[in-house]
């Protein structure tokens, strides 16, 4: 008979075991795409990593008969209930082997943080913020998973399915063959509203330029979402903790920023040549030749991926995307982008895939989460 046994992960040892596990797991998986090791070790670092100001995580590997067999971060966020009463126990970073038992293992330990808390809702995958990745995907296993996607096997949907999980939230994704010519109208418009609104396009020469409007970036970014009823406000360190993160993975050349006649943002969106291979290549390290492939990919690539976008609420209902769709084509064009991947949308979002309607996309990919109340 088969032992299965749960333990805190403490040490830093054990957290690399737990950062590299999906390597292990998808070791002949040809979709999946190793993140960074050491990003992924700085995220549990709490001297580093500004949520830890007001969340609550623990990790903890799954070893049945003696070799890991699964993992699971449980993070309770503190501003998240405290601002908006939301009172529940987030699970990200799971992976598993196809054993229910071992699900059932990982999960009861979430069944525990939530009775220490007094809390009665678990629900994930998701991670500290907005901006880790979330939804587990439901659709699209042939395909190549992106740097800020997650990938998982189909099983995971069975388990948590026969453990009473229920959906919570659905995610779709696109991809989308970059035309050389653009349609005629979306030129026009694009045009018709610079004009119209006193708008232009803002692109940066250098990576300091680009760093100069980050901060106004993640203001015009809380102001897109903060309608949404899960969305937290950046802190002023978690602004300095993303840029000095993403920032250095950035090309300038694939941020689109639209400004007012008072050079004031208004919009922008951020794209990325796709580092999906090149991460493959690097097998999780920046070094010795990790950065090399990745340094390639971001000069030679026929595929790009949608990441990020902020359009103020006084310009949402304007056509404003048009611009910065017409710019992205002209540059996409000009690098010899063939294709596009939008990032995951909320399948209700209906707003925001407007904005493909003219490309005929192709939805290749969904990911859900699930809930579970007691």
């Amino acid at each position: 008979m088969s032992q299965i046994e749960v333990k805190e992960v403490t040490t830093k040892s054990e957290l690399k075991k737990f950062v590299t596990y999906p390597n292990l797991l998808y070791k002949d998986n040809p979709y999946y795409v190793p993140a960074l090791v050491s990003e992924e070790i700085s995220v549990f670092d709490e001297d580093k990593n500004p949520v830890f100001e007001f969340s609550i995580c623990k990790k903890y590997l799954a070893y049945k008969n003696g070799e890991i067999a699964g993992r699971i971060a449980l993070i309770i966020n503190r501003k998240e209930e405290t601002e908006m009463g939301i009172k529940k126990v987030r699970f990200g970073w799971f992976d598993v082997i196809d054993d229910i038992e071992v699900t059932k293992a990982l999960l009861e330990k979430a069944y525990e943080l939530a009775g220490e808390h007094d809390f009665h809702r678990i629900e994930g995958p998701v991670g500290f913020t907005n901006l880790d990745k979330a939804g587990m995907l439901s659709m699209g296993y042939d395909k190549l998973a992106t740097m800020i996607g997650l990938y998982n096997f189909p099983y995971y949907h069975e388990h948590f399915e026969k453990l009473g999980f229920s959906k919570a939230s659905e995610w779709i994704e696109f991809y989308i063959e970059v035309v050389s010519v653009l349609p005629e109208k979306v030129v026009r418009l694009s045009e018709l509203l610079k004009e119209k609104y006193k708008l232009k396009s803002l692109r940066f020469k250098t990576k300091e330029e680009l760093v100069d409007h980050a901060d106004e970036m993640f203001r015009l970014l809380d102001e897109t979402y903060k309608v949404l009823s899960t969305y937290v406000p950046f802190s002023e360190k978690q602004i300095n903790y993303y840029k000095e993160k993403y920032i250095p993975f950035i090309n300038k050349d694939y941020v689109i920023c639209i400004a007012d006649e008072n050079n004031k943002l208004v919009g922008f969106a951020i794209t990325m040549p796709s580092y999906s291979k090149a991460l493959q290549k690097a097998k999780g390290k920046l070094f010795p030749f990790g950065w090399y492939h990745l340094l390639k990919a971001s000069k030679h690539n026929k595929w790009a991926n949608f990441y990020l976008i902020g359009i103020h609420p006084d310009y949402q209902k304007k056509g404003i995307a048009a611009i910065i769709l017409k710019e992205f084509f002209d540059l996409f064009t000009s690098k010899g982008i063939k294709y596009l991947e939008t990032n995951p949308e909320l399948e209700d979002n209906k707003n925001i895939q407007l904005l493909w309607k003219d490309y005929n996309p192709n939805n290749h990919k969904r990911r859900k989460t699930y809930f579970k109340e007691f």
